[in-house]
């Protein structure tokens, strides 16, 4: 039973991933966002090193919130244009196992966005990122799993109604503030040497918001997706 739920998870993760790779015009809009936005607030806070430094953390974060909003606003396009998720509704065993999939594929779509965005922040930042790349991986692979545990959530709330593109970020940040301070400080806390011992209690904070609304969404998807 496990297994054929686990086959069934790879296969909708596989599925996005391959349309994403085919297309790749998501990911490449999603990348020249970032970059666009990482300038724009460069631009905006001034050529002072060190006050580009201080914003860098809630640069990066608000930087990665509206570029993730994109890919998740497209996690269920294709199966409703063409009727698809229906289907997928049809088909026997726990349709969890949607949710798991997409979870999956989300992920690793803005990790990967977030693989060309750090080395971009810290050249146009002056972030020393090398010297901290564990406690700053974990801190990011922390934020990163809560913030799309969410969207896919909400997406998957949103993907009947009308206007989603515009519903999706009104359901989703709010209910992001707790992660996004957390990240936010503790990348700050992070790239400053930590030198006050403050990473680490953010990102406690950060684990159990990603228990909490994992556990949730992953109960709580059946009754969505039906609604």
């Amino acid at each position: 039973m496990l297994a054929t739920e686990a086959r069934r998870v790879a296969a909708i993760a596989w599925k996005d991933a391959t349309a994403e790779r085919r297309t790749k015009a998501n990911f490449n809009a999603v990348v020249f966002l970032a970059a666009l936005i990482l300038l724009l607030f460069g631009f905006a806070l001034g050529p002072e090193v060190e006050a580009l430094q201080r914003a860098a953390g809630g640069v990066i974060w608000l930087t990665v919130l509206f570029a993730g909003v994109l890919s998740f606003n497209r996690s269920y396009e294709q199966e409703l244009e063409n009727g698809a998720l229906d289907m997928l509704l049809l088909y026997p065993g726990d349709r969890r196992s949607i949710f798991v999939g997409k979870l999956i594929a989300n992920l690793a779509f803005v990790l990967l966005v977030e693989v060309i965005l750090l080395p971009t922040a810290a050249f146009l930042y002056d972030l020393p990122i090398a010297r901290f790349v564990l406690p700053l991986g974990a801190v990011i692979a922390l934020g990163t799993l809560g913030f799309v545990t969410l969207g896919t959530f909400y997406a998957a709330m949103a993907s009947r109604l009308r206007a989603r593109e515009v519903l999706l970020p009104l359901l989703l940040f709010p209910m992001l503030i707790p992660l996004l301070v957390a990240a936010v400080e503790a990348t700050g806390a992070v790239l400053a040497g930590d030198a006050m011992g403050d990473a680490g209690a953010w990102m406690r904070l950060l684990v159990v918001f990603d228990v909490v609304f994992l556990v949730a969404a992953f109960l709580a998807f059946e009754y969505v997706i039906e609604g």
